[in-house]
């Protein structure tokens, strides 16, 4: 039997100190762990290799780590952790709305850190998706089908008419799954943080509405106008789906 492999974390980070700290925090708890300086070698490195994680840092001395970021996020759906020594309420939600999948503020708590990383890949499992074309068996699937939509719970992928995979990051599934398994009830924020979170894993309030922009962005038809996530005022979301689970 084939052992799984050691998740890869990839460190973007121009303190010396503080890639070695990563590295050495990383690497001790079971974890392979790179780190790199720059936006360049962080590329090279995507492009060479296959990381399981991605740790930026935000302020970069020559570079902008939410543009970075936004840059990773177009082509992959790769989780995404944005550490920041600047607490600034826009800076975080700005990351998150870009392309982040989670926050932390320097200094941090190691083991607040470890969780964080560990949450993350946990919602990570099983994001790797068949190539294009492939055939899709879904008969012993846990699936939900709502739109152009279908939502495969085993595959924990989401699937347009053409059966081609939407790019959803962990954090974005995790919350459609959690509308589609709770689908035509009113959902509160505090609910879909609870849902979110993993044992050990935190969610900020504001991650939820920054979530479902982006989430209403990828499957709505308007998304000024949604019709599958609705706002109810006062009270939280309606995820409104015919039953149509297999």
């Amino acid at each position: 039997m084939t052992a799984n492999p050691v998740p890869h974390v990839l460190i973007v980070d121009d303190e010396v100190d503080m890639r070695e700290l990563l590295c050495d925090l990383i690497e001790s708890n079971g974890l392979q762990a790179t780190a790199v300086e720059d936006g360049a070698a962080m590329r090279s490195e995507l492009e060479s290799g296959r990381y399981d994680l991605l740790i930026l840092d935000l302020r970069l001395r020559r570079e902008d780590g939410l543009t970075l970021a936004r840059s990773v996020r177009a082509s992959s759906a790769i989780p995404i952790m944005i550490l920041t020594g600047k607490g600034d309420e826009t800076d975080r939600i700005l990351g998150l709305e870009l392309a982040a999948d989670d926050y932390l503020m320097k200094p941090f708590n190691p083991r607040e850190l470890l969780a964080r990383v560990r949450a993350l890949l946990r919602r990570a499992s099983g994001e790797m998706s068949p190539p294009r074309g492939a055939k899709v068996e879904t008969a012993s699937h846990e699936i939900a089908r709502f739109g152009e939509w279908t939502l495969d719970f085993t595959d924990r992928v989401l699937r347009d008419q053409q059966n081609q995979p939407c790019s959803l990051t962990p954090s974005e599934y995790a919350l459609l799954e959690a509308f589609a398994r709770h689908a035509n009830r009113v959902l509160s924020r505090d609910q879909l943080l609870e849902y979110l979170r993993g044992e050990q894993s935190d969610v900020f309030d504001r991650t939820i509405d920054v979530l479902i922009l982006r989430l209403r962005r990828k499957i709505e038809r308007n998304p000024g106008h949604p019709g599958f996530i609705r706002t109810e005022r006062g009270t939280g979301y309606l995820f409104c789906m015919q039953a149509e689970r297999e």
